[in-house]
């Protein structure tokens, strides 16, 4: 892992202070600060819009703040610090590829955009999950192994800093959480991770912090077990309908709330417990399933939204949606790639 020992000990990868990005009359980013703790799994969330993806660019030197300063690794990514470039890996939304090469040859050609030699693609295949797909064409490759093929793509140049545009998009459950055992074992090795997702339940499984944006501000800001227990939510406990009226059931001492939901009488409690108890004086507690405050409460209770993806369209964040972040993926292939290279290439 190529490292700086020239930075003091403790310092922050990456330190945010009170940057303000606007675009036209919106503002994406208003006024954040934040650090990021070396070998650190910390994770940006936020709808659509919040100004995550204008801020990551920002980190990663791909943007120009307005104001506020950024120092990542102990330098400034802007004006744009080539020899920054070797030490972060980069994953995006739309990622480049190859696709006429097998994935070896990909991350070969992207190995050699850095110096490094055919063993370092062959050691991140392994990283990632991907030997036994080592000579298939990038284009025959599944989308759980193009993902794979991402990340490799951001790791084969072994960087201590990655940053992860949504790695998990799109993937299904079982892809999702294979990719979930690559992600743990790249934080093992002391990497530091900068995550966006609207996947809260991988948020709380992976990040050992999380800052919620909403309006380009950051609304919360801890680890999800602490955000969960400051914002007191609701256990929920799911009955079989029909065991109780839902008129009794709101009756029930400690029952704050009693809804039915998806076929299920669902009791909302602080004190667990004590509905339990009543619960089990009355009907019994097979078929009665406990639920407790999640990361997902704090942040639909922080942004006011039905679901993390939600927002309109046309809320988007700008950064998203610039047609300089065609350009993302390229930037960060190697201090040799050029400007105006493609999603995908044909070889």
């Amino acid at each position: 892992m190529t490292t700086d020992s020239t930075q003091p000990p403790g310092s922050p990868a990456i330190s945010v202070q009170d940057v303000r990005k606007r675009y036209g009359d919106r503002q994406a980013v208003d006024g954040v600060s934040l650090d990021v703790r070396r070998g650190e799994f910390f994770g940006l969330l936020g709808p659509n819009g919040a100004g995550k993806t204008t801020l990551i660019e920002i980190m990663e030197g791909l943007r120009q703040a307005d104001s506020g300063t950024v120092r990542v690794l102990g330098h400034s990514p802007w004006p744009r610090d080539t020899a920054l470039l070797p030490r972060m890996g980069v994953q995006t939304q739309a990622s480049a590829f190859f696709v006429r090469q097998s994935a070896r040859e990909h991350l070969v050609t992207v190995a050699g955009l850095y110096r490094r030699g055919p063993e370092a693609a062959d050691r991140t295949l392994e990283t990632v999950g991907l030997t036994e797909q080592r000579d298939v064409l990038v284009e025959n490759l599944s989308g759980g192994q193009r993902q794979r093929l991402a990340i490799a793509s951001a790791l084969v140049h072994d960087p201590e800093l990655i940053f992860l545009d949504e790695p998990t998009a799109a993937l299904d459950p079982q892809a999702r959480r294979d990719l979930w055992e690559v992600l743990r074992a790249l934080k093992s090795e002391g990497r530091t991770i900068v995550y966006t997702t609207h996947h809260l339940d991988e948020a709380e499984a992976l990040c050992d912090r999380v800052a919620i944006l909403v309006d380009g501000r950051t609304a919360a800001l801890d680890s999800p077990h602490r955000l969960v227990t400051a914002a007191g939510a609701p256990s929920r406990l799911l009955l079989p309908q029909g065991r109780l009226g839902i008129e009794e059931a709101a009756a029930l001492p400690g029952v704050d709330r009693a809804t039915v939901q998806g076929g299920s009488l669902v009791l909302e409690t602080a004190t667990p417990g004590k509905v339990l108890q009543a619960v089990d004086a009355l009907t019994g507690l097979d078929g009665v399933m406990t639920r407790t405050a999640t990361l997902e409460d704090v942040y639909l209770e922080l942004t006011g939204t039905a679901h993390p993806g939600a927002a309109h369209p046309a809320a988007a964040d700008p950064g998203a949606a610039d047609p300089g972040a065609a350009d993302t993926a390229a930037g960060h292939l190697g201090p040799q790639a050029g400007p105006h290279t493609q999603t995908e290439h044909q070889a």
